[in-house]
């Protein structure tokens, strides 16, 4: 039988967690202070440790100090003085999860039934690595350049964790894998690992979506429907594009995340959740907060653990090896073998690809379709001279738009601001630009900018979502708020009389 050893000084706790513990057929031990614990240690070295922070004889974090004398064991924090500080430094010392007193059973009877000695889960990680320099892949991802090792080494740090992460990075850089990864290196691997893309979602059903209703809640419910909260239980729920996700159901979000209990649409009766949270965006959090996008105090609750992810265009080292990836996998689904050139390869390395891994492995699904024989050249590729990339895609990072995009100001703009950059002042006459006055909102920044890439790409929407670095389903959500506020504000003005 696995063996748990409870450390609290609160001896009804301790006597109450044993009873729990003991009823998930474990052995138990309790100690109400390090030294007890140290000797109970010696004594049977256990497969999970439950640790008060607060001892009569120090601080429960004193134990995983000791790197040798909980090796073997899954250390969980066990106490009601939780806070972010404390969850994050026992992160770094090697805890596996944190429960808040009372504990609640059905999260402690999730944690018992990931038991994982630490070993296991650092040679997997192990392996990994050892092996990158000739798979050139750690779990779902692909790429040797030191932007991605660091990656790795981050995942590697959080994966056998239960502390929400945070993944940013522009459209298309594989956020999604890295979520895969995380879970399929973590304790929950055994259960589900769901993705929820808020920005996909209509505003009416995504509550419903998440957490599920009752039959009858609402026209339409024909019976009782389970949530993702409910479906993901014991596993791993990655929510992308958040930002894209209703300030209203942000709060109730926010609340599930701190009580570890949310309620169906319709229903009155609260349920217990057992999920590990992944968040991720391809906006600057910081000005999804600042544009009112995402709540801060919901941005501080899933930035436990953040991870920003690298453009392509920032490890240009990795395209080959990509690029041939993909190609095998393709040459496989299809059954005939095609080869890069040399001179492919270095037309792919050359491009700057602001669609990121998912513009390049379209990009070489065209390109096999196309090819006569074995070898595919340059042909249909892409080059930094095609798809306007030349004039949109660099400056348009920064600011870009035709160089007369009609914009209404909040405030009217001096001629100084109004005025463009001569060549004399550095910039290129061929770049389009937008100007806007000091004071303008980051919304209203935004929507100028991206009304204007829209226009500026004759309103292709695809270049527009690629050259502003954003997701095409971001990009029509944007339109569509557009248009509405449009509406609304035609609506608001009296009727024209002569």
């Amino acid at each position: 039988m696995p063996h748990a050893l409870v450390v609290d000084d609160d001896h009804d706790s301790a006597a109450s967690l044993r009873e729990l513990i003991a009823g998930e057929q474990f052995t138990v031990a309790v100690a109400h202070n390090l030294r007890d614990a140290r000797r109970q240690i010696a004594l049977q070295q256990p497969d999970i440790l439950l640790l008060d922070l607060r001892l009569p004889d120090g601080n429960g974090m004193d134990l995983l100090a000791d790197p040798k004398l909980v090796a073997n064991s899954e250390v969980v924090l066990c106490t009601g003085h939780a806070n972010l500080e404390t969850s994050i430094q026992a992160l770094r010392l090697g805890a596996a999860d944190y429960l808040v007193k009372p504990v609640n059973l059905k999260q402690l009877q999730g944690v018992l039934s990931r038991i994982m000695k630490p070993a296991a889960l650092q040679a997997e990680v192990e392996d990994l690595t050892a092996n990158l320099a000739q798979s050139g892949h750690f779990g779902h991802l692909w790429g040797r350049s030191p932007p991605m090792q660091r990656i790795y080494e981050q995942i590697s740090r959080v994966a056998g964790t239960s502390v929400s992460v945070f993944i940013t990075g522009e459209s298309g850089t594989g956020k999604e894998l890295v979520a895969q990864t995380v879970h399929d290196l973590s304790r929950r691997r055994k259960r589900p690992f769901l993705a929820v893309n808020c920005g996909a979602i209509s505003p009416n059903l995504i509550e419903s979506e998440i957490f599920g209703h009752e039959k009858g809640s609402f026209t339409g419910a024909e019976r009782q429907h389970q949530g993702f909260f409910e479906r993901a239980s014991g596993g791993t729920l990655f929510l992308d594009e958040i930002t894209e996700m209703p300030l209203e159901l942000q709060v109730k979000l926010l609340r599930v995340l701190e009580t570890g209990r949310f309620m169906r649409v319709g229903s009155t009766t609260s349920q217990e959740t057992d999920v590990r949270i992944v968040a991720a965006t391809n906006r600057s959090p910081y000005q999804a907060v600042a544009s009112g996008k995402l709540r801060e105090d919901l941005l501080y609750r899933l930035n436990i653990f953040p991870i920003e992810l690298p453009a392509l265009r920032e490890r240009a080292s990795d395209i080959p090896l990509l690029a041939n990836h993909f190609l095998a996998r393709i040459s496989e689904q299809e059954g005939a073998v095609r080869r890069f050139t040399p001179a492919a390869l270095a037309a792919l390395v050359e491009y700057p690809w602001p669609g990121n891994v998912r513009e390049l492995r379209n990009a070489v699904q065209r390109a096999y379709v196309m090819a006569q024989g074995d070898l595919i050249d340059e042909t249909w590729l892409p080059s930094a001279d095609q798809a306007g990339m030349a004039s949109g895609w660099a400056p348009l990072g920064a600011a870009a738009g035709p160089g007369s995009v009609p914009h209404e100001p909040p405030a009217p703009a001096s001629a100084e601001h109004r005025r463009a950059p001569s060549e004399g002042q550095g910039a290129d006459p061929s770049v389009p630009f937008i100007t806007l006055p000091i004071g303008s909102s980051v919304a209203e920044a935004e929507r100028a900018l991206m009304l204007a890439t829209l226009r500026h790409f004759n309103h292709h929407k695809e270049r527009t979502a690629a050259a502003l670095g954003i997701s095409l389903k971001t990009l029509y959500n944007r339109l569509k708020e557009y248009a509405a506020e449009g509406a609304a504000t035609t609506a608001d003005r009296p009727p024209h009389r002569d």
